[in-house]
């Protein structure tokens, strides 16, 4: 378990890794999914969870990102053009 959380650390500290971006995209997965067995099986209780769920992914994915990646981007920009 140790190896794991140092593993997942690593990743999450690593430029080139970014999982909170990452994760979002999973829930929104997880709610494409479950949305789409709503609709086959004609419940519709399950097929609005699971779209409000893709939803919901989709946004805090691209918040995200923009937090996590552009927000750094920006900054580096900006210091290079000494504002």
């Amino acid at each position: 378990m140790k190896n794991l959380l140092s593993a997942l650390n690593r990743v999450h500290e690593d430029e080139s890794g970014h999982i909170d971006v990452g994760l979002a995209s999973l829930v929104a997965g997880i709610g494409g999914v479950v949305l789409g067995v709503g609709a086959a099986s004609d419940s519709d209780a399950v097929a609005i969870a699971g779209g409000v769920v893709l939803g919901l992914g989709i946004l805090v994915g691209g918040f995200l990102r923009h937090r996590t990646i552009d927000y750094d981007i920006y900054a580096r920009l900006e210091k290079l053009e000494k504002k």
